[in-house]
């Protein structure tokens, strides 16, 4: 790969992972416009994998204390609130597993279909609009139906909530829609606040990510033929490690100020950008 390729697509994948605008609507402008050829499975495995360190890394201390308080509850039973954010953490993940292994076939045909992405980019653009509105008035006039949920802390995040989340997060499987937009916008929906969304479609994402890039390792396996670029590879993986780190600690105090205007106005301009250009 060219070292523009490899730096233009790192980035963008550091940058889009973790913000709600859907990375599938930004990564058609270089192959479309600039005629670039696929990057390849490696590539982007390597660049998901750097994502996926720059999340651990970020909440490596809240990921020590909720995985021990979890399996300590497994041992003894006895749920704890830290505990149950670890089991909330796996309730959601198991929805879109599910719907990855069915849908499939059904993502693949529409994986690079612009007008899909396009209209899909608009559509849960403005949806997380219309959450972030509500969950303000929710907020204002302190009618929330959970308390606890709204909350900077996620100690108080029920089964049923995170189930909602994780179910919501299965349509991220459409191209466009945006793992952290759609898994945000179910948050808000519930009266958590920004902040508490935010961080818990974080923390989900460390297996969602792993889960995609174990099932891209596989397909590698399977085609033994497959050149592999050893130095793209860990450029794109480093540079898009060090974006994704600082675009979370950037996301996390942007949205506790100024909330999700910004990236709803952003989405509905560049999903019309590309009904315009393609």
């Amino acid at each position: 790969m060219a070292l523009l390729h490899v730096l233009v697509l790192a980035i963008i994948q550091g940058l889009t992972e973790f913000l709600p605008v859907s990375s599938s609507a930004h990564l058609i402008f270089p192959s479309h416009l600039l005629g670039w050829p696929d990057q390849g499975l490696a590539f982007d495995v390597a660049v998901h994998f750097g994502t996926l360190l720059a999340v651990i890394l970020y909440y490596m201390a809240d990921l020590v204390k909720i995985g021990s308080y979890t399996i300590e509850a497994a041992i003894k039973f006895k749920i704890t609130p830290i505990a149950r954010i670890g089991l909330c953490i796996i309730i959601a993940t198991i929805p879109v597993c599910i719907g990855g292994i069915f849908l499939e076939s059904v993502v693949e045909s529409i994986r690079e279909n612009i007008h899909v992405i396009a209209w899909t980019t608009i559509g849960f653009g403005l949806l997380l609009g219309f959450a972030s509105y509500a969950n303000r008035k929710m907020i204002w006039r302190n009618i929330s139906p959970n308390q606890g949920a709204r909350a900077d802390s996620l100690r108080q995040l029920t089964y049923v909530q995170a189930l909602f989340i994780g179910m919501a997060q299965v349509i991220a499987v459409i191209p466009g829609t945006s793992r952290s937009g759609i898994t945000l916008t179910a948050g808000l929906f519930l009266g958590m606040k920004p902040e508490a969304a935010a961080r818990f479609s974080f923390l989900l994402s460390i297996p969602v990510i792993l889960a995609s890039a174990l099932f891209e390792l596989i397909k590698i396996y399977k085609t033994p033929e497959l050149s592999v670029d050893w130095m793209s590879i860990i450029l794109g993986s480093f540079l898009s490690f060090i974006v994704a780190l600082i675009v979370i600690h950037l996301f996390l105090k942007y949205i506790a100020k100024s909330g999700m205007a910004l990236f709803v106005i952003y989405r509905v301009l560049l999903g019309a950008v590309l009904l315009w250009m393609f």
